[in-house]
């Protein structure tokens, strides 16, 4: 008797096992179902580059953000008590303009859209809104991330970094958060994404600290391109990285530009004695 009631207990229990692994696993709520985004992320084409030409630029400018715009280089940079957004002459390297940063604010990536210029601050979790022509200041705004990064725009929205694996997508008007993407390769997410330039409906972005340059699908945000720069810094005889050994010395890269009307790219770092033309995949 006791072993019968072992063994239809056994058996009991093994009929219940089964059917429970018979039973569908996936989880059909919203809120806490996941998908393994990675498994559709194509490998990324590889994107040889070719130095065009080079211009002079300021070898003491901590580079965080670039743009070229009607014949002229906008940039903005770093540290604080030093950042500035200024107009340079790409043929000479001369500055046309600038405006010093108040002390507080450490200037991070910028973008010129209708007739704006459009620049973050890395923690301060603001941002400024100048005319193009004058670099006067119009109004200010804020944004709720922690740190802000590289920025671009698509004609329409600003498109911003905050250091992380998420690109944002801003409404010019109010500032408002339109959408996000999520950078990633077929081994998931990427971090890091740092300075920004929409290129023929692309995003091409700067990584910290890597001489990648990252090119992204604005609709998916998966990583189609990647121009591995490397070799650019024995090429043009920058020194390697890791003799960047304080904040004087040329450092990452870090600065895209591209000038729709004649489908040049630039690229330069912070503190590089040069802005380089290249040919990537443009």
């Amino acid at each position: 008797m006791y072993k019968s009631r072992i063994y239809i207990t056994l058996l009991a229990l093994g009929m219940l096992l089964q059917s429970c692994k018979d039973e569908p696993t996936t989880n059909t709520d919203d809120n806490t179902a996941t998908t393994d985004s990675t498994n559709a992320v194509k490998p990324p084409a590889q994107i040889p580059f070719t130095v065009v030409a080079a211009y002079p630029h300021d070898n003491t400018a901590f580079t965080e953000g670039l743009q070229y715009v009607d014949g002229v280089m906008y940039e903005s940079t770093g540290l604080r008590g030093k950042s500035v957004l200024k107009k340079n002459d790409l043929q000479t390297g001369r500055e046309l303009q600038r405006i010093q940063l108040d002390g507080k604010y450490f200037g991070e990536g910028i973008t010129v859209l209708n007739g704006k210029i459009y620049q973050l601050t890395y923690e301060e979790k603001t941002g400024f809104v100048y005319d193009a022509k004058t670099l006067k200041q119009l109004q200010t705004f804020t944004y709720a991330n922690e740190e802000g990064w590289g920025m671009t725009n698509d004609g329409t929205n600003l498109l911003y970094s905050d250091g992380s694996d998420v690109l944002y997508f801003m409404n010019p008007t109010d500032f408002s958060i339109v959408k996000k993407i999520q950078v990633k390769d077929q081994y998931g997410p990427i971090t890091d994404i740092n300075e920004l330039e929409y290129i023929k409906g692309y995003i091409y972005a700067n990584q910290w600290r890597a001489d990648m340059i990252y090119k992204i699908d604005p609709s998916t945000g998966n990583v189609v391109g990647i121009a591995d720069m490397r070799n650019l810094r024995r090429q043009t005889g920058i020194p390697p990285l890791e003799e960047a050994t304080d904040e004087t010395k040329p450092e990452v890269l870090n600065g895209i530009a591209y000038d729709a009307a004649t489908n040049r790219i630039f690229i330069t770092g912070k503190n590089w004695p040069k802005i380089f033309e290249v040919k990537l995949d443009n």
